[in-house]
This record gives structure tokens, C-alpha cells and sequence, in this order.
């Protein structure tokens, strides 16, 4: 199926799953980017009470791939629990977590905590090291549509494919019900790839405009707000830095969230101490999952 034919069957997809109400209402949120989307909290590290399955909160979490490779797009619909961050995977029978977590979870629970009468449901899928633009996609895969290297697959390709995975089911809690999903927000945190190099660093926000608007074409609709993560550097109180052009990407973060007008930029992730250069700590994913929601919020009551 091309890429014409998949925007035609998702928003067909989303069409008749708005319409049946027999079944549980939920707020559909995709999660996307790179690594620190991914998530490298560790689960070892978080309190007891954060360690039971959330209640009312769905996640459909698609397998990472690389450019290049066949689509798999495998998930399966289940509670919300730690274990969705990096090393995730799933054969759409069972899901195997990880030992790290990422801001889904946080997210969740603080959306819960706002809205509780509100049921939740998450698609989750990003690629680490992945970037929007052409020009720095090679290594660890490409967001761009057009990005055609080998066999044409890229990552925007693999989201398809989750995204197809994820509304291909009508009963997402098996209850025997056909749910409702509402399309509520997207959240995106990606960048540091891009500002490594110059040229994808100048035009980073012209690509982000674009896939973002793809992404929510899939979802159905142009209005559906956006919530995106500034990315900062472990490096940022020292002369070193690893991300060379990350002041750039960091502006046009800024600049294509004022020129949106449905968009909100965390800036929380200054004030995160890392556990590895590229990295956020466990609690800097805790903080950043409650921020995202707290943006969104925002964005929702608008």
C-alpha cells in the first residue's frame, strides 16, 4: 500500500471508530523521535507505587526498525506499565519490556491525575539517533517521506506502519466492545541528530513543520495540538559541547511552535542532569513526562 492509500485507510480507520460508541472512549496521544523519546529511565530506580499497570491508560508501542528494513509496525494494545522505553519489543502476542522507561509514563499519570473521568491510549514509536532531515539520516535512520536510501523504507514508513497496527484494532481493551478514539495530541521530542550537522540544523524547522503536519494528517486532523521537548546539551555549563549546531535546532523548536499556534515547547529539560552524554536521568524522564502533560493541558483547554 503506498503512502496515499495508508492517510486514506487510517482517517477511514479513525472515521469508524469515532462512530461506534458501544464500546470505551479514549484520548489517543502519539509519541515520537528520537532517543530520548525512546526512553532510558531506569525502572530499577522508580518507587513502588509507580511500579503497577495504570489503570485506563492503553499503549500500542511499535517496534523499533532501521531504515531500510521491512516494515513491521508489530504491537499489541495493553495496560500501560514500566518497561516502554529502550529494548522494547513486541511479535504483536506478546509484549516483552525493558529495564528503562520513558516520559509515556509520567504522562499518563499526571493526564490521569487532571482528567480522571478521561481514558487514555498511546502509540508510541521512535527511532534513536534519527533525524528529519535528508542530509543526516545515513546511520541511524531518517524521518524525512522522501528519504529513499536502499530500498526506499524509511522512519516516517515505520510510524505508518505502528500508526496502521495500532487503529487496525477495534477493541483495544478486549472487552468485546468497540471503542472510540479521539485524536488528542502529539508529542515529539527529537532534534539532537539534526543539530549535529549545519544544513539539517538550518532547515530543521521547515522539516519539522512538515512531518508534523503528515503525522497529524494520519491522525486526522491539521488542529491536533503538539507538544515538543527542547533539546539541550549534557555538556551546556562546560566549553564542550555534543550537540555543534543545537542552538539552531533550539530556535527553530521555538520558532515553529509560535508560527503553529497549536503547539507548546518544555523547556524543562535544561535543569536534567544526564546518566550518559546523550541522556536524560531517571528523574529528568519522570519530570519530563508530567511537563508534557501539563503542555498539553494547556494547549487542550485553549
Amino acid at each position: 500500500m503506498n503512502r496515499a492509500n495508508y492517510l486514506v485507510a487510517f482517517a477511514t480507520a479513525i472515521l469508524l471508530l469515532s462512530c461506534s460508541r458501544k464500546g470505551t472512549d479514549y484520548h489517543l496521544y502519539y509519541l515520537g523521535g528520537q532517543s530520548n523519546m525512546d526512553g532510558y529511565g531506569f525502572v530499577s530506580q522508580l518507587p513502588g507505587e509507580m511500579l503497577n499497570p495504570v489503570s485506563g491508560v492503553m499503549i500500542y508501542h511499535g517496534n523499533t526498525a532501521a531504515d531500510n528494513s521491512e516494515t513491521d509496525g508489530k504491537g499489541l494494545w495493553t495496560v500501560l506499565q514500566p518497561g516502554h522505553g529502550v529494548g522494547f519489543k513486541s511479535d504483536t502476542i506478546t509484549n516483552t519490556l525493558s529495564d528503562r522507561f520513558g516520559i509515556e509514563l509520567t504522562f499518563a499519570m499526571q493526564l490521569k491525575e487532571l482528567f480522571p473521568e478521561e481514558n487514555i491510549a498511546l502509540v508510541k514509536y521512535s527511532k534513536g539517533g534519527s533525524s528529519i532531515d535528508i542530509s543526516a539520516g545515513a546511520e541511524y535512520g531518517c524521518w524525512h517521506p522522501d528519504y529513499s536510501h536502499g530500498n526506499g523504507v524509511n522512519q516516517y514508513d515505520h510510524f505508518l506502519a505502528t500508526a496502521e497496527g495500532a487503529l487496525g484494532h477495534t477493541d483495544i481493551d478486549g472487552d468485546g466492545r468497540k471503542d472510540r478514539l479521539i485524536p488528542s495530541g502529539i508529542l515529539w521530542m527529537q532534534g539532537e541528530t539534526d543539530a549535529l550537522y549545519e544544513q539539517s540544523a538550518l532547515v530543521y524547522k521547515e522539516n519539522l513543520k512538515m512531518l508534523l503536519g503528515r503525522i497529524r494528517d494520519v491522525l486526522g486532523s491539521r488542529e491536533i495540538p503538539v507538544v515538543i521537548g527542547r533539546i539541550t546539551d549534557s555538556h551546556r555549563d562546560s566549553d564542550s559541547i555534543v550537540w555543534t549546531y543545537g542552538d539552531v535546532v533550539r530556535q527553530a523548536q521555538a520558532d515553529f511552535v509560535i508560527e503553529d499556534g497549536n503547539a507548546a515547547l518544555v523547556t524543562s529539560t535544561d535543569n536534567y542532569e544526564y546518566s550518559d552524554p546523550w541522556h536524560y536521568d531517571t528523574n529528568g524522564y519522570l519530570d519530563l513526562g508530567r511537563e508534557f502533560a501539563k503542555a498539553m493541558v494547556q494547549l487542550r483547554s485553549r
